[in-house]
């Protein structure tokens, strides 16, 4: 695990401690940023026979790059128009001692994550907090049916063998592809649909 972390150039992995204890990884220390912080996380997530990781890692910015919390806001503000400027005026930013929390509605999953991920790079940021929604515009069944049209101009997934159910903002996904891979396509498509909140992927591998 120790290695893991070293091996990453955009970790300083001397302030980081790692206890193990039968697939349960505890990670604590200090890290000089949130996103070295998420890093470490990802990085123990990655490791062979992981089942679960617990991130006590404090985040203790060095003096240059703590700011005050509405220029911090200022910048996020700014960062979310530039990157998702149809969805910016829907998304509010709380920051509090550096720690921020995201709120509002987007039709999109990707909106959300990139809305949280473009916070994460704003300098004195110290923890995030995603409570974006998603809201979608389409219903149930022409959810379904997007979908489906996706997987069906998607040459890596075969349609054919892939049955969508759509719940609501919720899709499950069942049937039998190729190889690891493939079901991955198919979930990374269902995600693309608009209002998607969660995606059950129950494909089984194998013909």
């Amino acid at each position: 695990m120790e290695y893991e972390l070293k091996w990453d150039p955009d970790i300083d992995p001397s302030d980081i401690g790692v206890a193990v204890n039968d697939g349960a990884v505890t990670l604590s220390g200090f890290a000089r940023s949130f996103r070295q912080r998420r890093k470490a996380e990802e990085d123990a997530t990655r490791v062979r026979g992981v089942k679960g990781v617990a991130n006590d890692i404090e985040v203790r910015l060095p003096l240059i790059n703590k700011r005050p919390d509405p220029e911090i806001v200022r910048e996020i503000i700014a960062q979310l128009k530039a990157e998702l400027p149809y969805a910016a005026d829907t998304i509010k930013a709380v920051v509090r001692d550096g720690d921020v929390t995201l709120k509002g509605e987007v039709e999109w999953d990707y909106q959300r994550r990139r809305a949280a991920e473009t916070a994460v790079r704003v300098s004195g940021v110290t923890g995030l907090t995603n409570e974006i929604e998603i809201k979608p515009k389409v219903k149930p069944e022409d959810l379904k049916r997007k979908i489906e049209d996706a997987f069906k101009r998607n040459a890596e997934v075969d349609a054919q063998h892939i049955t969508v159910e759509a719940e609501g903002n919720k899709v499950v996904l069942s049937g039998k592809v190729r190889s690891w891979a493939e079901r991955e396509e198919a979930e990374r498509v269902a995600w693309l649909a608009p209002g998607v909140m969660h995606v059950d992927n129950w494909i089984n591998i194998g013909r």
